[in-house]
């Protein structure tokens, strides 16, 4: 809907209310979705009118939308069902348990079964959580300030939480206006006319009783709009019919003329293309101010496709607005509409292969990587708000070649990412066969959707295209093929066969209800593609012959193209489609460079390119630069780059596998009011859905959907590989920019961030009257509002952060003083423990179920399972000897645990039926750490022997092991407690011993190693990744703590135990951390757990939000004295694949 007939809604609404039509005025409200009418929610909340009040709120958003949108509903229907309970009417509270919140099941199965249980007690209040539930009046009173926090802060009630300000009884005034335009048309207009009608047009009748002739045919006035009081949509200016482009625009790429081309098509071709694709419209036309007429009664009302009445004589001021509408916007701009100012600096931390804003939050940056991971970045608040690394989501309905090629090489890249038309739905290819289709919501939640065994080899290109009015992909390989797939089953509808060399790019489109298809191949062809099996109707070569993009202006009116040749040499073009020849070649490319030149281009005027470690941008019309900026240094020789819709703000890639946000000045004041809309304080709500009688809401599981059947299988010979050179810039040394230092910048040094007053941090003790004894475990719960320690003891503590005005959320914060929690009767979690054997000197472990459900815990003796709610012991097993020193859920299966044992063996557990499976041995001494990756489908161990050895999950054979590397002045075999941990990107693996923390790839390969040194120079103790994977939380037995930047071990600060320990409280000064725990959710909090017994949560300072500053990337402070690799983690050398040509 345009945007005045949007505002028509409002006028009518306005109008419904005036004349007291209140039932019509809020279904209106609710059938539109424009304005959610907060008042009459709450009226309808406190008088528990709930079929009203879902009925209402279904017009602007449904359970299944976001997490915020679950949470109210839930909130609602817990409501309704705590209220039937209160009055003893338990079959009310069957049906809506069973009608209302049986739904939220499939979310939080634990959830529903505490609920359902409510159902058994004679007063609900009895439930420890519900025990302050007062009356129904109240209960809708706190319930109602919740609900409303939850739809401010949900993006779907953006914008229609205000009704417009303007003049009262506004329609009644444009209404008169019309009829005073009306009436100036009049052959024989009398003074005071009588106007008994709105259904037809007002004349007034001539002197001799006949009708006045219709205005049109008036000498004076010329041709005269359509009749009718409100003209229909698409009459007037702002409402164009969309226009065809002249006929022939193809004529000189296709070798058919349009009509033949036309009837060979099999299905009718589209009228309109999709969304953000169409003609603009051609004729430009106004909504002119209306004034008063010289001795003419009243206002006059000018529509716009009158072009004489434009120039009668009319005097007198308008407060009214101007609208206009152009196919071609007038050239005025300045190079101040180029976004050149970083605003943003993101970390992903693995190199960036492609971007894209989203096409409607314009704040929503995708972005791949060599890893094979996707993340969505929330570049105003600098959040990455999805994190997902590469995974097959059922390897089984993979073809053969490609089960074959992952088993011998599980190392994927993004080869590109992009949004559908309207942002619900994503795609990204990658460099090994697959496609992936996710669909996304306003909430933030991906879903998997589709998964395609798309091509034999890379698939090198993505995109989204209308050809039969239904959403399809359009897909290119390494295997010479582009290929059409249905976006809702997965099914392929035309496979285009015709290019000699793997094809690097696709570009879809749509001219003259013509749908078409433009490729590049990396032997420098372009060809274009009907929809139909009658081959390629153009065979061009491309400037520079080798990799080349292609892609259309905004309005659809202008081609381009950027290519590269092996030579490094770009070309930026735009093309004559009339013709098929080159219009105009941009200038300001220098000659020879690294990498592959990508481009793109903002509000129909501006092109934008990535070259010499600059940003360079041109006019279209101009083939000369326009400008440069080299976004404060730090780019790669040719960067990526990406504008958003507007062209407001500009992602641009960095040589340390970062994104910097380039903005103009309306990105920044668009940033500026994301900010000042004190969003940051209500996103806590998207974080956690815990009701007020449970743990949270989890988030909604990826359902994914079946696979398509295996492809092409009797097309086994090798293709030419497009993954082999996909990281040729980040290979070759001149890809980094050497930067010039003057005089006084080499004078220059970094200084170490040392925090050593408690003034620079926020430290909290966690109270604790039991006895003291040193904690040898901590752990988060996975909703991050608890924190669970296990003393030497062999007793379990669990504080709790509860919701209040401070702490809305409930989260755990260092500001405030959490509860140590036991349950009513008063009982203690404590472990079984050997009585052969002190507790304080056996080791103990613990593992906690995804849903903080239950835990999983031993201290010498046997494993316990005890109930997170009641303490209780549910289950206990594996007594020993031998006896269990470590334990970790397996990711798929939680009834799965492997446990490392005393006796250097590793047993692979089935609870539920009480039996090992399989017992695993390649250790010599006890096992000290276990991890599991998912995406690699392994294990790795880790054990007091210093050995690491990784196993296949599936077979439970041992793929590889090799004792981790000893630095510099250590001896060269190495023993003492070894633990390991995953990286967010499943392929990494941190390792931790009292000799170094230290970095290995999925081979056991070690990339990089830092060892104690000058002020942190004591033994390590524990070691842990940060929840976003970007910073390392190390502690050392001196009580210091180090902040390490995750990808290149530089240290960022270091914490001084006087910084969080305090003199008047600690009994043991040589008290140090023993262990930390990293938050779940906010990546700068992390708690200690002392060898004296206590707990400390610490986090940043308030002025500083963040730990410490990376040092210069010239100074080598920081950096560990046993580097093994220049490379960090996410290093392309690790990554790269077979392959004749780079990456996008």
């Amino acid at each position: 809907m345009s945007s005045l007939s949007r505002e028509l809604v409002f006028l009518i609404l306005q109008f419904l209310d005036e004349e007291k039509f209140k039932e019509t005025v809020h279904k209106l409200e609710q059938e539109s979705a424009f304005f959610f009418n907060m008042k009459y929610f709450e009226d309808q909340v406190l008088a528990g009118e709930w079929d009203e009040v879902e009925r209402y709120l279904c017009g602007f958003t449904k359970v299944e939308d976001n997490r915020y949108s679950m949470k109210i509903f839930f909130e609602l229907r817990k409501q309704k069902y705590l209220e039937a309970l209160d009055r003893n009417d338990r079959a009310k509270a069957v049906e809506v348990l069973v009608k209302d919140l049986r739904v939220f099941s499939t979310f939080n199965e634990e959830l529903f079964k505490e609920i359902t249980q409510l159902l058994t007690l004679d007063n609900f209040r009895q439930n420890e959580q519900l025990s302050k539930y007062g009356d129904t009046k109240s209960a809708r009173s706190i319930m109602l300030v919740e609900l409303k926090k939850l739809i401010e802060a949900n993006p779907l009630f953006r914008e229609k939480l205000a009704f417009p300000v303007f003049k009262a009884s506004r329609l009644r005034t444009l209404i008169n206006q019309s009829l005073n335009w009306q009436h100036q048309l009049c052959k024989n207009p009398r003074p005071n006319p009588d106007i008994k009608t709105l259904f037809a047009d007002h004349t007034c009748a001539s002197n001799n009783g006949g009708r006045a002739p219709p205005p049109t045919n008036s000498p004076l006035t010329g041709p005269v709009p359509n009749a009718g009081v409100f003209p229909p949509i698409g009459a007037h200016g702002p409402f164009q019919p969309v226009v065809s482009p002249p006929s022939g625009a193809l004529a000189g790429w296709m070798t058919m003329k349009a009509h033949a081309a036309n009837s060979s098509l099999p299905h009718a071709p589209v009228a309109l293309g999709p969304p953000g694709l169409v003609q603009p419209p051609a004729g430009a036309a106004f909504l002119k101010h209306p004034r008063t007429p010289p001795g003419g009664p009243g206002l006059e009302y000018q529509m716009g496709d009158s072009e004489h009445l434009l120039k009668r004589v009319r005097v007198g001021p308008s407060d009214e607005m101007s609208f206009s509408g152009s196919t071609h916007p007038p050239n005025i701009y300045s190079q101040d509409d180029l976004p050149k100012t970083v605003v943003r600096n993101l970390r992903q931390g693995s190199n960036v292969m492609c971007m894209d804003f989203h096409p409607q939050q314009q704040n929503l940056l995708l972005v791949g990587t060599n890893v094979g991971e996707i993340s969505i970045w929330e570049v105003g608040f600098r959040e990455r708000m999805v994190h997902k690394p590469f995974k097959v989501w059922d390897i089984s309905a993979l073809s053969m070649p490609l089960q074959t090629t992952l088993a011998k090489d599980a190392a994927v890249s993004v080869n590109r990412c992009i949004w559908g038309p309207d942002g619900s739905i994503l795609g990204v290819s990658f460099s090994k066969h697959i496609v992936q289709i996710y669909t996304y919501n306003h909430g933030g939640e991906m879903r998997h959707h589709l998964e395609i065994d798309a091509h034999v080899g890379g698939v090198n290109d993505i995109a989204f295209a209308h050809p039969n009015k239904q959403l399809c992909i359009v897909t290119c390989g390494d295997d010479k093929t582009i290929k059409v797939w249905d976006a809702v089953a997965g099914r392929r509808q035309y496979t285009f066969e015709g290019h000699e060399a793997p094809v690097y790019s696709v570009c879809p489109h749509y001219k003259e209800q013509i749908q078409f298809i433009f490729s590049t191949a990396i032997d420098g062809k372009i060809k274009a593609w009907l929809y139909d099996c009658l081959g390629s109707r153009v065979d061009y070569d491309a400037p520079g012959l080798w990799c080349t993009t292609m892609a259309y202006s905004a309005d659809g009116t202008r081609l381009f193209s950027c290519g590269t040749s092996k030579e490094g040499e770009a070309h930026l073009v735009e093309w004559n489609e009339s013709e098929g020849a080159i219009k105009r070649e941009y200038s300001g490319f220098r000659k020879r460079s690294v990498g592959v030149v990508q481009f793109d281009m903002t509000r129909n005027r501006f092109l934008a390119a990535g070259d010499e470690f600059q940003i360079k941008f041109w006019d279209m019309d101009n083939i000369n630069l326009l400008s440069v900026t080299d976004a404060d240094d730090g780019l790669p020789a040719r960067p990526k780059l990406r504008f958003n819709k507007e062209g407001s703000l500009l992602a641009v890639t960095t040589s340390d596998n970062g994104i910097k946000i380039l903005a103009n000045g309306d990105g920044q004041r668009m940033l500026r009011m994301l900010e000042s809309r004190a969003y940051e304080g209500s996103r806590a709500f998207s974080e956690t859905l815990k009701p007020s009688i449970a743990s949270p809401l989890g988030p909604t599981p990826n359902a994914s959907s079946s696979m398509a059947s295996a492809m092409e299988r009797d097309r086994m010979q090798t293709p030419l590989s497009i993954g082999n050179l996909a990281n040729a810039e980040s290979s070759k040394a001149m890809d980094i920019k050497p930067r010039i230092l003057d005089v006084a910048e080499k004078t220059k040094t970094w200084k170490l961030p040392d925090i050593v007053d408690s003034s620079h941090l926020k430290a909290l003790r966690l109270p604790d009257p039991m006895a003291a004894s040193k904690v040898v475990r901590l752990i988060y719960t996975n909703s991050g509002v608890s924190l669970l320690a296990l003393a030497a003891s062999a007793v379990h503590k669990l504080w709790k952060w509860q919701r209040s005005e401070r702490n809305p959320s409930g989260k755990s914060t260092a500001s405030i003083v959490p509860q140590l929690w036991q349950p009513t009767n008063g009982a203690l979690m404590s472990n079984d423990v050997n009585e052969s054997k002190p507790a304080e000197e056996s080791a103990a472990c613990i593992a906690l179920s995804k849903n903080d459900s239950y835990v999983m815990s031993a201290s010498g003796g046997k494993v316990s399972l005890f109930n997170m709610m009641t303490f209780k012991v549910m289950t206990t097993f594996m007594p020993p000897p031998p006896a269990a020193t470590y334990l970790a859920f397996h990711p798929q299966d939680n009834n799965i645990v492997a446990i490392g044992m005393e006796d250097s063996t590793i047993h692979i557990y089935n609870v539920r039926v009480d039996e090992v499976k399989i017992k695993l041995k390649g250790h010599q001494k006890q096992i000290t750490g276990l991890s599991f990756s998912q995406t690699l489908n392994c294990l790795v161990s880790s054990g007091a022997d210093a050995q690491l050895c990784i196993w296949n999950i599936n077979g439970w054979e041992k793929r590889k092991s090799r004792s981790i590397q000893s630095p510099p002045g250590h001896p060269s075999s190495l023993t003492g407690e070894t633990k390991v941990q995953f990286h967010n990107d499943q392929r990494h693996l941190l390792v931790v011993h009292e000799s170094q923390i230290a970095i290995y790839d999925y081979q056991l390969e070690c990339l990089k190693l830092w060892s104690p040194r000058e002020s942190l120079c004591a033994g390590i103790s524990s070691a842990i990744y940060s929840c976003d994977g970007l910073l390392l939380y190390t502690g050392f037995s001196d009580g210091a703590v180090g902040v390490f930047d995750a990808d290149n071990l530089r240290l960022r600060c270091r914490i001084a135990p006087s910084a969080y320990i305090s003199s008047s409280i600690s009994s043991n000064s040589n008290a140090y951390p023993m262990v930390i725990a990293a938050h779940p959710s906010d990546p700068n909090q992390f708690a200690l757990g002392m060898s004296d017994g206590s707990v400390h949560v610490i986090e940043p300072a308030d002025a500083d939000p963040k730990w410490g500053g990376s040092p210069p990337q010239e100074n080598n402070i920081g950096t560990g004295t046993g580097t093994v690799a220049s490379s960090n983690p996410s290093n392309s050398a690790l990554n790269s694949q077979p392959s004749e040509t780079p990456s996008r």
